[in-house]
Formats: C-alpha cells, structure tokens, sequence
C-alpha cells in the first residue's frame, strides 16, 4: 500500500509524519534544535541542525511506521517561511547562520527604503510591506556582511533559499535549487501578480538574480532525494510554507474561508480566490496556493509570538516545565486581576508592524503571580488574532464568520474558549490537529495521484470540536478595549 512521508521544519523543532493513502496519519517522529540569539533583536539557527533534524525524523518515523521505504509514494514538504539562507553551489557549505524570520536586525535598512518611498512599489507587486520579517533584506545583509559574498553571487558560485530549498537541494543531493510559489512570495523579491522573480526589486536590494532558486507549483515534481537517506530514491511531489500547507491542511479551498494556525507565532489567513486584495490595513496580501499553473491568493495576518510566549514562561521566567502546566494555571488565576501582557518580544506584527516595540505588562499587583501570568499569555494570543481578524473583515466583508484553528496551542480547551470568546465568533478545532503536515502530506499526494481534487478533500474535512462564545459582549468589548489602550502605551514607549 502507498504511503505519502511529510517533512514539517518548524522553527523550535523538524517534524516527520508518514500518512497513509487516505491520509489518516500513522507515525510521527520531532527534534528540537537550539535556538541563538548573537544580539538583541537577532536570531539564528545553524543550517545543520535544520537539515541534520530532518533527515533524523524523515528515517524514524519511517522505521515507527514499519514501513519498507519502496512504499513512499512520496514526500511533501512545509517549512518555516522568510528564514534566510545562503550556500557555495560547489560544496554545498553554509556562509552563515540561518537568519530567522523573527530576526530584526535590518529594521534601519527597512526603514530607509520605506523614507525613500519604495514601499508602495514594493506592495503593489510583492502584498509585502517592507518590513525586516521577510527575507530580502535579511539576504541583503549577509552579502553586505559575508566578505566576498557578492561577488561570488555574481559569478553564480552561491545560492539563496528559504528552508525548504535548503532542504530540496540536502535531499537531492543538490541536484535541484528550487521553492514553491508560497515561499517565494514571502522573500519580498516575487511578483505575486506576474509569478516571477522582479528584477527591479531584487536590484533595489542589490541581489544578483543568479542566487534565485526555480518557482515551481505547491503540487510538482522537485526531484528524488539521494538513495543512501532511505535505501531507494523517492521523489519529492509537494512544497508549501507552513501557513499556507495550514490552509491546504484545513480544506480552506473556498473564499471566503479562514484559518489561524498557533505555532511558534500565530498567523491567520483569508481565502480570497482569484481576487489580489490590496490591504488598507497593513494585512499582507499572499499566495495561498498555486496548483496546476493556477494562483489562488490569500490576505494574511502574521503575529510574532503565540507559542513562543508559553516558551518563555518556561525557559525565560521558569514558570513552568511543560507547556502543558499553562492551562491548569491560567483556571487558577484570581479573576480578580486584569493583567495585560503585550508580548512585542521581537516587535509587533500585523496589523501595527512596529519592530521596534519590545514585550510590556500592564495592571501588575503585588499579589500577581505565575497564574496571572499564564492567563496573561494565553489572552494575548486570543486578543492578537481579534486584531487580525478585524483587520480582515474591514479589507474583505465577504469573509466567512467561522474560523478553523490548529497548531499546538489549539489543544488547550481553555485558550480556544478565550479565542471564541473574545472574537465573539465560532472556533472549529479539526480532528486532525497537525493541518501543516497533512497540507504537505495531501500536496505529494495530489501529484502522486494518490489524493483526490481539493473539493473532494474538502468535503472529508472533520471537525472535532466548535467552540461558541460564551462571554457576555459588554466584558468582551472591555476586556478587547484594555487590549488595545496596552498596546497603545507600548507603541508610544517605543517612540
């Protein structure tokens, strides 16, 4: 029987799930990698601990499944989005640490560009703003920062990719240098409108265009990966960005359709067909999929810290030793207190886009303590998906009043209930929570034949649980209005 192998490179950890032909998943295998962080506002990842993670759980869960390696019809594969990384063609070697979409280290270069008026040109033909979260600057800055960098990319010696490049041009043995459409519309470099690269774009950044990998459909060939990984060559049939394999995961085929994924960061994204909507506010228009040539768009919200901020409860204050301990804590809390947390540790995303905010907590007492906190962090996720969703609905009124959720902050009944609650809107949880992988998993399958059409598999989409709010709307609309007077006061301490 075939099986289809998906390879979900996270930003904490690299993920491998095997799922059968009907993809009901039937092992899975995860690695954490560590996290560096060389200055305030930077953060890194060695490029080996990506690709070395990956190969490791690609061949556990492989082995948990019991499953002879001639029985993989396929793999697909979703990755973190705007990570920067830059390689000799030759030997394959890094140059540099992986700069990591959360990194802000080309904030005063953004800033130039967007004083000297090239935002507007750079929106129109990216949905991008020009912000260091997506990759072009954070490309910039290592050929301007990697001595002889430039020249060499000039010569066509080196080669930019996003991770899943990284990862394709690991497992074929650097045969193929190549993305899907979804990952190169987060570099800040691709024209969504025309499907390709934007020479004026690339020079305005001053990236010679011989680094660039081939833009091929979510559903394509990439070429095999190298026999000794698994004892035979399997072909690689599927490639999406971890949002937007979300969305594929979630069956959100229609427009009109959302979903919101929590990871290490939250990010929401709208379903909007063939329609390219231009944002009035600062929501990010992106390709959600392009299968068969043909392009499907999406509005975007992106928040920074969602399951990051339970991260930090337990590696930066010591809170906890499992993320798990959040929700026990946060039923604790005296309700009696109001506490805010802005969690702006690496600036505010969607829609306020100010990178220079860092992390604030409002409405402290001496009697506040680890519950208070815990509950704190869990409503900051609920509250910024609230500011996404707004953001939408006033650039987009056609879209739907139901989201689907998933990602690993969805298990926790208690900040689902928030989530409905301060939306004031139904929250669909799927029975299968790991939408990433399943999107890269149905992606290789669609090319592999072994999947059906997107509405058939839409129609196979099962729900777990709806969450309905619960609140009355006067405590929703204050508790949302204190949200918002906190982040005020953030962004005017940051100047």
């Amino acid at each position: 029987m075939p099986h289809l192998l998906s390879i979900d490179q996270g930003t904490t950890s690299s993920r491998a799930m095997v799922f059968d032909a009907g993809l009901r998943p039937l092992a899975s295998a995860q690695h954490e990698f560590p996290q560096h962080y060389p200055a305030s506002g930077w953060v890194e990842h060695d490029p080996s601990d990506l690709w070395v993670s990956v190969a490791g759980v690609a061949r556990a869960a492989v082995e948990k499944a019991g499953i002879p390696a001639r029985d993989i019809a396929g793999i697909g594969i979703t990755n973190q989005r705007e990570t920067t990384l830059l390689w000799d063609r030759r030997t394959g070697q890094p140059l540099h640490r992986a700069i990591v979409w959360q990194d802000r280290r080309t904030a005063d270069l953004c800033a130039r560009l967007r004083a000297e008026g090239h935002e507007p040109m750079v929106a129109a033909r990216t949905g991008l703003l020009l912000d260091p979260y997506f990759s072009g600057s954070k490309l910039q800055w290592l050929l301007d920062h990697v001595d002889g960098a430039r020249a060499r990319a000039r010569r066509g010696e080196l080669a930019f990719g996003t991770v899943d490049s990284w990862l394709i041009w690991n497992l074929t043995g650097g045969r193929v240098h190549a993305t899907d459409a979804t990952n190169a519309a987060r570099t800040l470099l691709f024209n969504i409108a025309e499907n390709r690269w934007d020479e004026e774009i690339c020079a305005l950044f001053d990236i010679p265009m011989q680094l660039l990998p081939e833009v091929r459909d979510c559903a394509a060939d990439y070429g095999a990966t190298r026999a000794d990984l698994f004892g035979r060559e399997i072909p690689i049939l599927g490639v999406a960005g971890d949002q937007q394999a979300a969305t594929v995961g979630q069956a959100c085929f229609s427009p009109g359709m959302m979903k919101s994924t929590y990871g290490t960061g939250c990010f929401a994204l709208l379903n909007t067909g063939a329609d390219r909507v231009a944002s009035s506010n600062r929501l990010l228009t992106t390709i959600a999929y392009r299968l068969g040539g043909r392009t499907t768009y999406a509005l975007e919200g992106s928040i920074f810290i969602a399951g990051a901020v339970v991260q930090w409860l337990r590696d930066g204050l010591g809170l906890i030793r499992h993320a798990s301990e959040t929700q026990a804590l946060a039923e604790a809390a005296d309700p009696g207190q109001d506490l805010v947390l802005v969690p702006a540790f690496t600036g505010l995303g969607a829609p306020y886009w100010r990178p220079e905010c860092r992390g604030a907590v409002f409405g402290l007492t001496r009697n506040s303590g680890p519950a208070e906190l815990a509950r704190a962090a869990l409503e900051s996720v609920g509250f910024q998906t609230r500011d996404l969703l707004e953001a939408m609905r006033a650039d987009w009124p056609d879209a739907g009043g139901v989201l689907r959720v998933d990602g690993g902050m969805a298990s926790s009944g208690w900040t689902m209930q928030f989530l409905s609650d301060i939306l004031g809107a139904p929250v669909d949880r799927p029975a299968v929570t790991e939408t990433t992988a399943l999107g890269a998993g149905y992606l290789a399958g669609l090319q592999a034949g072994l999947c059906p059409p997107p509405e058939e598999f839409a129609r196979a989409w099962s729900l777990e649980r709806r969450f309905a709010p619960a609140r009355p709307a006067p405590e929703r609309e204050a508790r949302y209005a204190r949200w918002k007077t906190a982040v005020k006061a953030t962004m005017e301490v940051a100047g």
